[in-house]
């Protein structure tokens, strides 16, 4: 038996960034305290670059790399994906020695990857102009009359498998295959290391703070061509939280950062409740990073003292953005924002915006304005205060609306996934439609239920998010009552172990119910589809009942199905092909008697902060002279 614990440390997946061009809407801010600038990069963009900004090399030496890795294809891809050699095979390398360097690297990595794929037997050996590597002289100089020869050979061995596992101290009793150790299963390395983390996290899940492991050992039998592995843990003490301190706060209230994080003394320890902390107050916006540490050692009174560290960010911002479409013509933003306007996070947020130029004389653009206001922690942790102000002119194909709203709400979190809502609204608008000029002054109650599991917003792969919202609402000019309420729940589901292909769907379907006429209910409180975040393809607000004459009239009920395949190309590069279906109706039940479809497919590049989208689809059924085709671009998956 041999001992193969040295490099198990070094087991690291290590992946090529793909690279795309791209068109897509992007969106830029501006620091209100703006610092000289040089070069900088936008999705791998580099502008105004100087000449210094590139690394220098001393004393450049080219090499040529020959990499023989076998004929498995999906182990050569492993390897190439491994080799510093190979990924920089076009770049020099600084001096002989630093060739030398890269090379005894390379073949660290290489087996180090090797081991991950459970083939423990595995050999590489590295000659460079010729000469093994380990023979040569520790200042090595190479003949320069061109590029300088690197081969690279790899002889993988047999697949490995899991043999004896032994967990012990207070990783004893647990089930290996809880682990990913499954004797008679390949043993890749990898699955060792998270073993042992997955079981220091679960100890600390169950309160105990300084857990940690006492043993981790891999042995492999070259003659059975098996693993043995023990894996030793200690849980330490059950500790609740302690006292939490709170530094590097500023301007903001250091009690409201404690109160809000909702890290209160004598609750019991829990990573998944801290990390959750941390989310919190990072989604403030107010600072621009957040920690959370632990003390070293517990309290007298046995708890465990704690310190959330902030560090406060720019808190005025304004900025502007741009977006262009086929059917909407080009659309324009600004906003100003302040996020800490009386010092407890309280957010205020001043926009405005221009769309469709160029679909029309200047009296058809659409303009719009508000004023947002909220506050976090209004009425305890878990509450907010918003209150907003809107003022919008819109010019869509079924209407001509000019409306002011006013509302305010609190939304309560009932648990990480729970949010609920509720409120009151004014709106008074003006409206030109199918019906004539009508002037409305409407009074609702928003209330709304969420629920979101997903576990990425912009992102998701796995979860669900499900809403449904009633508005029961007041129209004064005509003594008129009636109710909206609508459902909508996404689904998303991740398929193989690598998860490069996530199915994607949402259904959505909404009602007004208690008036007679659609005449009674203003025109932006009808039901339309069509558009980016409805059925692509067609117009936006282009789905919809008509009259005689073929002008939309709005519905008082819809149903809206979406289906997407979203296939991960490359790390960065995404395609996902996507169908859209919608029917509006003129009863408060849909009596799906005009059923549209859209289908297209979408390119998605990774970003940071979500995926750029660019989506191309077309109707299936065309309306007479309506949309041929629709373009959409976008930050974030379309749901």
């Amino acid at each position: 038996m041999w001992g193969i614990v040295n490099r198990l440390e070094k087991s690291i997946a290590f992946l090529k960034a793909g690279t795309v061009l791209v068109a897509a809407a992007a969106l830029f801010c501006v620091p209100m305290a703006a610092t000289p600038a040089h070069a900088f990069e936008i999705f791998g963009w580099k502008f105004f670059e100087k000449d210094e900004d590139e690394p220098t090399v001393i004393d450049p030496v080219s090499y040529t790399l020959t990499l023989d890795a076998g004929s498995d294809e999906e182990l050569k891809d492993v390897v190439e994906n491994a080799s510093m050699l190979k990924m920089d095979e076009e770049k020099p390398v600084s001096g002989d020695l630093g060739l030398v360097i890269k090379a005894r690297d390379d073949r660290d990595r290489i087996l180090a990857a090797l081991y991950e794929k459970a083939r423990y037997g595995g050999v590489v050996e590295v000659t460079i102009a010729g000469e093994d590597l380990d023979r040569l002289p520790p200042n090595p100089e190479f003949a320069h009359q061109g590029p300088v020869p690197v081969t690279v050979r790899v002889r993988p061995g047999p697949v490995f498998a899991f043999g004896e596992v032994a967990f012990s101290g207070d990783a004893e009793g647990r089930n290996p295959a809880d682990y990913g150790i499954t004797p008679g299963e390949p043993a890749d390395s990898i699955l060792i290391l998270k073993a042992g983390e997955k079981i220091v996290a679960d100890l600390k899940a169950e309160g105990r703070p300084f857990a940690k492991l006492t043993e981790r050992n891999a042995t492999a039998d070259h003659r059975t061509q098996t693993v043995d592995v023990v894996i030793a843990a200690e849980g330490g003490p059950v500790a609740p939280v302690g006292a939490v301190g709170v530094t590097g706060t500023k301007t903001v209230d250091a009690d409201f950062v404690a109160s809000y994080s909702r890290i209160n003394a004598g609750q019991p320890y829990s990573p998944e409740a801290l990390a959750k902390a941390a989310d919190r107050l990072r989604q403030l916006g107010v600072f621009s990073s957040v920690t959370i540490r632990e003390a070293t050692a517990l309290a007298p009174d046995g708890s465990l003292p704690m310190t959330i560290e902030v560090s406060e960010g720019k808190h005025r911002y304004f900025g502007f953005g741009a977006q262009v479409s086929n059917t909407d013509g080009l659309g324009l933003q600004g906003y100003w924002g302040h996020r800490n306007l009386f010092g407890r996070a309280e957010s205020l947020r001043v926009e405005g915006a221009i769309n469709r130029i160029g679909e029309g004389r200047f009296g058809d653009l659409d303009y719009s304005s508000a004023i947002l206001f909220s506050k976090p922690g209004a009425f305890g942790p878990a509450t907010t205060f918003n209150a907003s102000l809107k003022a919008a002119y819109v010019d869509p194909d079924a209407y001509q609306a000019l409306t002011f709203t006013g509302a305010a709400g609190v939304s309560v979190e009932l648990s990480d996934v729970d949010t609920v809502s509720a409120g009151g609204e004014v709106m008074w608008s003006d409206v030109d439609d199918a019906f004539g000029k009508n002037t409305y002054l409407t009074v609702a109650i928003p209330i709304e239920y969420v629920r979101d599991t997903r576990d990425d917003k912009l992102n998701p792969t796995k979860g669900y998010r499900a809403l449904i919202n009633a508005k029961p609402s007041y129209e004064t000019e005509r003594g008129t009552l009636f109710s909206s309420f609508e459902g909508a729940i996404t689904g998303y589901k991740a398929l193989g172990s690598e998860e490069r292909t996530v199915l994607a769907g949402k259904l959505a379907a909404g009602t007004i119910v208690g008036v007679g006429s659609l005449s009674d209910i203003p025109a932006p409180r009808r039901f339309f589809l069509g558009g980016g975040g409805t059925v692509r393809g067609y117009g936006y607000q282009e789905i919809s009942p008509r009259n005689g004459a073929g002008k939309q009239l709005g519905g008082r009920s819809y149903v809206n199905a979406t289906a997407e395949v979203r296939v991960n190309v490359t790390e960065t590069i995404g395609v996902v092909p996507f169908l859209d279906v919608g029917t509006v109706s003129t009863s408060a039940v849909p009596d799906f008697e005009d059923i549209r479809a859209g289908a297209g497919v979408g390119l998605r590049y990774a970003t940071p902060f979500g995926p750029l989208r660019l989506d191309v689809a077309v109707p299936l059924d065309k309306y007479p002279g309506g949309t041929s085709f629709g373009v959409y671009a976008g930050i974030g998956q379309s749901f």
